[in-house]
């Protein structure tokens, strides 16, 4: 009898072993689609993510969204991310409204009555708008801000540094006034420290 209850158990444990197996490899793929579909084109992805900046695109984006492009073929009407020739690394979100993959794109902010005066292709194009986050760059402006983590790290070097008070150390300093005298040490006394065991 005592075999059998044991041949249960180790049974009725390989259900639940599986169940965790699952789990954590439901975790690991998800994880590595989401860092498939994150991974930034500056490091060999194709994946942008652009805070809106101004006015030009208004009323489809705003100062703060957040818009996720990404990598593939471009056609008339995607609104688009790219770096312009001649401005360092400054990017543009606007839409394509002319032209092609060969010649190059023509493309105008939503807003503007101009169009702009590049018309990118090839790697001049980041990628095709794929998702907006309204105000979510806000915070990742606020997030991203060295301001804030210098902040951060002042705070945490604070927390580990400052002085704390010592478990058990409710008494007073030697120099407090406000301790009475019968708890005082007397002159030239040796002091003791109480240890527990």
């Amino acid at each position: 009898m005592v075999a059998s209850e044991g041949t249960e158990q180790s049974g009725a444990g390989l259900p639940r072993r599986l169940l965790a197996l699952a789990t954590s490899a439901a975790w690991i793929l998800g994880s590595l689609t989401i860092g498939y579909l994150l991974w930034p084109s500056s490091l060999g992805g194709c994946t942008t993510l652009t805070i809106v900046s101004g006015r030009s695109m208004e009323p489809t984006y705003y100062t703060g969204d957040l818009v996720v492009s990404r990598c593939g073929d471009v056609e008339v009407g995607d609104v688009i991310v790219y770096n312009p020739p001649n401005v360092g690394a400054a990017r543009v979100i606007h839409r394509v409204i002319d032209g092609n993959a060969d010649d190059g794109w023509v493309v105008q902010g939503d807003n503007n009555d101009f169009l702009d005066p590049w018309e990118p292709s090839g790697d001049q194009i980041l990628g095709h708008a794929v998702l907006h986050i309204p105000q979510l760059g806000r915070l990742a402006g606020i997030l991203l801000s060295p301001l804030t983590w210098i902040s951060l790290l002042i705070v945490a070097l604070a927390i580990v540094v400052w002085p704390g008070k010592a478990k058990g150390d409710d008494t007073g300093s030697d120099d407090d006034p406000d301790l009475p005298a019968e708890a005082a040490p007397a002159p030239g006394a040796p002091q003791v420290d109480e240890v527990l065991v």
